[in-house]
């Protein structure tokens, strides 16, 4: 059953026991070891309204994840105090979002990537009317996902590309010109799972 938009299945999803998710869930050969990943948070907030996720399209001329679908955030910088400030932070930065307007709900154990981080999904609600500001240079467009999409398992398909010297496969949920895959998609797939728990 898909769920229906409200703020109660985000918080009974966040009392679901789970451990960490990896961009090696489906690669298990190609793992790094934990020891090795860097800290860092991303924001999942969804509008008190109607429940739409705000997502954002990063900037093609960026050197790491040109045009990819991302959950705004980042890497743990020293002024931060922990994930949570580093993924509010962030989401102020690349699209004008005061951490005030932001009601934090809790977070997911963390997502290991391929490229080196151990990345905290930390979920809150955004309260009162928001209009981003996507940051220049950084994020190409900030847009919202419907609830129903985000919720819904059976969005959510395995595929696979060519990536190093192999075959990688990964997570992906396209809606409409939004192609949303890799860790982002992984993230939300498994709050979608907790959500149907």
């Amino acid at each position: 059953m898909i769920p229906d938009w409200s703020e109660d299945r985000l918080r009974q999803a966040l009392s679901v026991q789970a451990g960490p998710s990896s961009d090696y869930d489906l690669n298990p050969d190609a793992a790094l070891p934990a020891a090795h990943l860097r800290p860092a948070g991303v924001l999942a907030a969804f509008h008190e309204a109607d429940g739409r996720l705000l997502l954002t399209k990063r900037a093609s001329g960026l050197r790491h994840h040109p045009g990819q679908i991302a959950l705004p955030g980042g890497k743990v910088d020293p002024t931060d105090a922990d994930e949570i400030a580093a993924a509010l932070r962030e989401a102020q930065e690349e699209v004008g979002l005061d951490p005030a307007q932001v009601d934090l709900l809790g977070a997911l154990p963390p997502h290991h990537t391929v490229t080196g981080f151990a990345v905290t999904p930390v979920l809150g609600i955004i309260r009162g009317p928001f209009h981003p500001r996507p940051q220049p240079g950084e994020v190409e467009e900030a847009f919202t996902l419907p609830f129903a999409h985000i919720a819904d398992p059976s969005r959510y398909r395995v595929e696979r590309r060519r990536w190093r010297e192999g075959w990688r496969s990964y997570h992906a949920a396209p809606f409409g010109p939004y192609y949303l895959w890799g860790a982002t998609a992984r993230i939300l797939l498994g709050l979608a799972g907790r959500m149907q728990a």
